[in-house]
């Protein structure tokens, strides 16, 4: 078993009625910051005798565990990253033995050797918790037949999905990604209330109702917890114009969790609640790596309260956003909307820029879809962005035409950046069933 000089003051219970809110979403503000005292102190001398990398890390930077008296305290310590892990690859990151180990996840390894992930029977209890209060905020009720399109298998998605709905009392639909037609079918025939997706997904599954002759508006589904990307309000007000559903943002990340970390309200939309009888958020300035203030924008940080398998210290999601007071759970404080990732943003002849802000611009044009492409190139030693977008069925060639003289003017006033158009035929640009690609840099080659 292991071992921790500070005892553990946490152990998962689970709620007696999964219909009401667990008795810490409801705590106070002060009762969050006195629990989240009590669980980092633990979490990092935790972290600090079972993994030689935290050890080896402390020790670089001159910390002990015993130094952190109260939150503050938390700046002395390093950040971490998926470097952090991968240098750990595969299991050298993990606090428990082997023995302790119930599920094992990894991420795709696209950008580089996989970032490994555990969880102990106590981690996989509260990840189940934590996603079923997502989704009981978002709308989802014990008894609901929920079509679940997040991907199974090593991306956390699927499955940490799937027992979040199993938690709260849902029928779960375990379709995965892809197979649209299917997807299509299986909607018709099983009448879910709920679906879960990334959104541009979402979008692909109402192209393909539209294909079978059926309005998407008129199927049974309800609401749609959304995530695995960023998006925007118009990507939301697009969701729900086109099914006539509520549609909510769930965020997590593998390394910290997965789905689960953070879900947003179906009474307010106004932003994710993270769970911080769990995770200890904070914003630092990607630049200089300065702690911000409450309601400035920055990097996106997380320190684990609770995880037993592989305990995350100070780690850099690399999300941009901003964390606001709560409100529907006030002890929680929100994230904004996701902005970026600052790995993601595009530096086009001087000036920042992310999808994200092209997505918001686009879905003011009621002749293009949200389906758009970024090719980034570099003739002649001068950087150059194409915006490869599709037509909506509605709207003519010229009129989208139009649309996107439009669009690149708006680019040009709110972001500074200039750009070229390419309008296409609907349903001609890739799509995909898990996080959706946007950028195209062909500058290296």
């Amino acid at each position: 078993m292991t071992t921790c000089s500070v005892p553990n003051p946490y152990k998962p219970t689970k709620s007696a009625d999964p219909s009401q809110p667990d008795p810490e979403e409801t705590m106070s503000r002060d009762q969050i910051e006195a629990l989240q005292t009590e669980r980092l102190n633990w979490t990092l001398h935790y972290a600090y005798e079972n993994v030689p990398a935290y050890k080896e890390l402390f020790d670089e930077h001159g910390v002990h565990p015993d130094e952190f008296k109260e939150l503050e305290d938390l700046a002395k310590f390093p950040y971490t990253d998926k470097e952090f892990l991968r240098k750990s690859y595969p299991f050298k990151s993990f606090a428990t033995p082997m023995s302790e180990i119930r599920r094992i996840h990894a991420s795709s390894g696209t950008t580089g050797q996989p970032t490994v992930v555990a969880y102990t029977e106590d981690d996989l209890e509260t990840w189940g918790t934590l996603v079923a209060r997502c989704f009981r905020m978002s709308g989802v009720k014990p008894g609901d037949k929920v079509h679940n399109v997040y991907g199974y298998g090593l991306f956390t998605g699927g499955l940490g999905a799937h027992y979040g709905a199993e938690r709260l009392g849902c029928a779960v639909i375990p379709m995965s990604g892809g197979q649209t037609d299917k997807q299509v079918q299986l909607i018709q025939d099983f009448q879910p209330e709920i679906i879960l997706s990334t959104p541009t997904y979402l979008l692909t599954i109402a192209d393909g109702f539209r294909k079978h002759g059926i309005d998407p508006r008129e199927t049974s589904l309800k609401h749609a917890v959304l995530g695995a990307e960023p998006w925007t309000e118009e990507m939301r007000h697009e969701i729900e114009r086109t099914f006539d559903i509520t549609a909510c943002d769930i965020y997590g990340l593998s390394e910290v969790m997965g789905p689960g970390v953070a879900g947003e309200s179906v009474e307010t939309k106004d932003g994710s609640h993270i769970w911080e009888d769990h995770f200890r958020p904070e914003i630092i300035d990607p630049f200089d790596d300065r702690v911000l203030d409450t309601g400035e924008p920055g990097e996106l940080i997380f320190t684990s309260l609770t995880k037993q398998a592989l305990p995350i210290i100070r780690y850099r999601t690399h999300d941009l956003t901003r964390l606001l007071p709560g409100s529907v759970r006030p002890g929680h404080r929100r994230m904004g909307r996701i902005t970026g990732r600052s790995d993601d943003m595009i530096i086009l002849r001087g000036v920042n820029l992310f999808p994200s802000q092209i997505e918001e611009l686009a879905l003011q044009v009621p002749t293009l879809s949200p389906h758009f492409t970024l090719e980034i190139t570099r003739p002649k030693r001068m950087d150059q962005m194409t915006i490869h977008i599709e037509r909506r069925e509605e709207a003519t060639l010229e009129e989208a035409q139009e649309g996107g003289k439009k669009l690149v003017h708006e680019i040009k006033t709110k972001i500074g950046s200039s750009a070229s158009i390419n309008v296409v035929e609907p349903g001609s640009l890739e799509r995909s069933s898990g996080k959706l690609r946007r950028i195209y840099d062909h500058r290296d080659k």
